[in-house]
C-alpha cells in the first residue's frame, strides 16, 4: 500500500532523538559475514527496509538470516557451502547488494550479481569495482544484466589505485583481498567510518587489513576467517539529518549517539552560519534560535560535506537569511529536490551542478514526492516551516534510512502522521 506523510507546518524541534545504528554499515557487513563460515552476529543493526531486503538477499545464498528490528540484532549463519547469484528481483531494489560481489569470489571463486538499482539520485557506474577485481586476478563481464567475476584458481594480491575514492569499489576490493593471495595495497581508498567499521569486523574475523579511514589500506591475505560479532557504529547521516532538522526548524536538539569527528565539514558549515554546535557526554547538542544565515555547500568525498546531507543543506538554504550556492560534485541526478521545494516556495536555479538558493522567511504547504531516501526526509522538515500542510509522497524511500521517522518527529513536537496515498498518479 503506497503511504505518505502529512506534515503541518509551524513546529520548532525540541527534546533529544537517539541515532540507531549505520544504515551504509550495516549492510555492507552482513554481506561480509559471507566470507566465513559459521555464525556473525551484529548488533546496532537499525530498523530499516533495507536490512530486510538484503536480509531476503543473502538468504537466497544458503545463508539463515535471524533478524530482530526491535533489539537491533542481526545473527547470520553461513553455511559452508553457499551460492553465488544474487538475483535482479532483490537486486533491483537495493544499490548496496552489489557489496556481496567481493565476499562472493573471494569465498566461493564466482560471482553472479544483478547491476544494482536503488536510489534515483544519478549514474554509479561498476567500472571500479570491476577493474579492483580484474586487478586481484579475476575475470569480470557484464551479460544480461549480470556483472559476472570469476576466479577459479583464487586471487592474487596487487597494489590497486582507485581512479576516485569510491566507497563501494574500496568495500569490495577489501573484501576480496582479505583472502587474496599475498599483500594488497589500496590507494586513494574511501576514507567513510564506514570502511573503517567494515575492517574491524574483518579484523575481528582474523584478517590482517591495516590504514583503513586512511587513503592508503594495505591488506595480507590470509587463508580462512572466522565468524565474529560486531556492533555497528552510529548512523552519521541519520545524525546529520538530525542537526538539520534542528537547525531548519529552529529548534534545540541534543542528538544521542551522534559522533562530532564523523561530521566535522557539516557541523563546522553550521556553526559558522550561526547555529550553536556544542559536544555533550552522549554526542552533540544543535540548536538555532534564530534564522539561521545561509551558507555554500560543495560535496565531496569523505572527510568533505557528504553528498547525503546536500538535500537538507538545500531545505535548510531555503529558508535561511541571505542566499548561498550548492554544488553537487558527485551524483548529478540529485537536484530533483530543488522541483519540489520549488513547488513549496523555495527560491532555487539550477545551473549545471549547482543551484542558487535564496532563503525566503517562510515556505508554503503543498504535495511533493521523495525521489530518495535523504530528499524525502528533507522535503518533510521542509513541509515543518511551511504554513499549512504538506503531503509527502513515496514513504517507502524514507522508511529505507529512518525508522519510525514520523514517530521520531513527533516525540520532538511536529505534526505529523502517516496515511495511505490515495494519489493514483503516485509511484
Amino acid at each position: 500500500m503506497r503511504e505518505r506523510f502529512r506534515v503541518r507546518g509551524g513546529a520548532r524541534l525540541v527534546g533529544e532523538v537517539s541515532v540507531v545504528g549505520a544504515k551504509n554499515s550495516a549492510l555492507k557487513l552482513m554481506a561480509a559475514a559471507l566470507l566465513a563460515e559459521g555464525r556473525t552476529t551484529l548488533t546496532n543493526v537499525p530498523a530499516i527496509a533495507d536490512v530486510s531486503i538484503m536480509a531476503e538477499l543473502l538468504r537466497s545464498l544458503g545463508v539463515d538470516v535471524c533478524y530482530d528490528p526491535p533489539s537491533g540484532l542481526v545473527v547470520l549463519d553461513v553455511p559452508g557451502k553457499i551460492g553465488h547469484r544474487a538475483d535482479y528481483r532483490l537486486v533491483r531494489a537495493l544499490r548496496a547488494s552489489i557489496s556481496a560481489l567481493g565476499p562472493l569470489v573471494a569465498r566461493t571463486g564466482a560471482a553472479d550479481v544483478a547491476v544494482p538499482g536503488g536510489d534515483a539520485i544519478g549514474s554509479r557506474g561498476l567500472d571500479l569495482h570491476a577493474a579492483g577485481l580484474e586487478a586481484l586476478g579475476a575475470s569480470v563481464h557484464v551479460s544480461h544484466g549480470y556483472l559476472i567475476a570469476t576466479a577459479p584458481q583464487g586471487l592474487t594480491g596487487t597494489g590497486i589505485r582507485l581512479e576516485f575514492p569510491s566507497v563501494g569499489a574500496t568495500e569490495n576490493i577489501l573484501t576480496a583481498a582479505v583472502l587474496a593471495r599475498g599483500r594488497t595495497v589500496i590507494d586513494n581508498a574511501a576514507r567513510e567510518p564506514e570502511i573503517a567499521d567494515l575492517a574491524d569486523l574483518l579484523v575481528a574475523m582474523g584478517a590482517q587489513v591495516s590504514g583503513a579511514g586512511t587513503s592508503c589500506i594495505v591488506v595480507e591475505g590470509v587463508e580462512g576467517l572466522m565468524p565474529a560479532t560486531h556492533a555497528v557504529i552510529p548512523d552519521r547521516i541519520a545524525a546529520g539529518s538530525w542537526a538539520f532538522a534542528a537547525t531548519t526548524t529552529r529548534g534545540d536538539l541534543e542528538v544521542v549517539g551522534g559522533v562530532v569527528e564523523h561530521l566535522r565539514a557539516p557541523l563546522a558549515a553550521l556553526e559558522q552560519a550561526g547555529c550553536t554546535i556544542e559536544t555533550t557526554r552522549r554526542g552533540f547538542r544543535v540548536a538555532a534560535l534564530d534564522r539561521p544565515a545561509a551558507f555554500d555547500v560543495a560535496t565531496l568525498p569523505y572527510p568533505g560535506f557528504p553528498t547525503d546531507l546536500q538535500p537538507f543543506a538545500m531545505a535548510y538554504n531555503s529558508v535561511a537569511a541571505g542566499s548561498a550556492m550548492v554544488t553537487e560534485n558527485l551524483f548529478e541526478a540529485r537536484f530533483r529536490i530543488v522541483q519540489e521545494l520549488a513547488r513549496l516556495g523555495a527560491d532555487a536555479q539550477v545551473d549545471g551542478h549547482h543551484v542558487m538558493v535564496h532563503g525566503v522567511p517562510v515556505l508554503s504547504g503543498a504535495p511533493v514526492e521523495a525521489s530518495d531516501i535523504r530528499s524525502g526526509a528533507a522535503l518533510v522538515l521542509a513541509g515543518l516551516v511551511a504554513e499549512g500542510e504538506t503531503l509527502v509522497s513515496g514513504v517507502h524511500h524514507i522508511d529505507r534510512g529512518y525508522p519510525r521517522f514520523d514517530e521520531a518527529l513527533r516525540a520532538l513536537g511536529a505534526d505529523v502522521s502517516r496515511e495511505p496515498d490515495d494519489d493514483p498518479w503516485a509511484d
